[in-house]
Formats: structure tokens, C-alpha cells, sequence
């Protein structure tokens, strides 16, 4: 059974406060690290993120800054499984 999709309001309610904005379907969030080697370092620890929830983030990253895409493919927009990710990458990011 697919994921349940949440509404926006749902997610702009979860989303207050946090560095991670709304987009077309997706939530988004950019880091800046003072180098390159540091936003590798970042992507690293969010891979290991992604792969213990088996939830896995589109990721870009430009020298010292990295931006976030998370979206439930399989669900077409945003699920809980997003959300819970994004925290746990918050956790991360200091």
C-alpha cells in the first residue's frame, strides 16, 4: 500500500521553524559549509541517514553548499517518511 501523501498545511505546520521550505511536491532545505570537504562530509552523514530509512534524498551539491530534495516517489509528494528524514538530518546539521 502507498505512503499517504500529507496536505500542505500539514506540512508547512510541521516545517515551522525549521530550515526546510515547501516546494512543488517536494521540501527542500540548503546547508553552507565552509569548504568543500565539509558539505562532502554532510552529504556522507545523510547517506548513511538515507540508507538506514531506505529514503533517499535528490542531492546537489556546489563547493560549499548542498541542497536537499526530499519527496516519496513511489507516493507521487511529501509523507511522513520525508518528514521524519528531514529531522533526522537536522539532527545532523547542527
Amino acid at each position: 500500500m502507498p505512503a499517504e501523501l500529507l496536505s500542505e498545511d500539514t506540512v508547512r505546520d510541521r516545517l515551522s521553524g525549521s530550515p526546510w521550505k515547501l516546494g512543488a511536491g517536494e521540501i527542500v532545505r540548503e546547508a553552507t559549509f565552509a569548504d568543500f570537504k565539509e558539505a562532502m562530509s554532510f552529504v556522507n552523514r545523510v547517506a548513511d541517514l538515507a540508507e538506514a530509512r531506505n529514503h533517499h534524498p535528490d542531492i546537489a551539491v556546489s563547493w560549499n553548499r548542498v541542497t536537499l530534495r526530499l519527496s516519496t516517489h513511489s507516493a507521487g509528494g511529501i509523507t511522513a517518511a520525508d518528514l521524519e528524514l528531514a529531522a533526522a538530518i537536522d539532527g545532523i546539521a547542527g
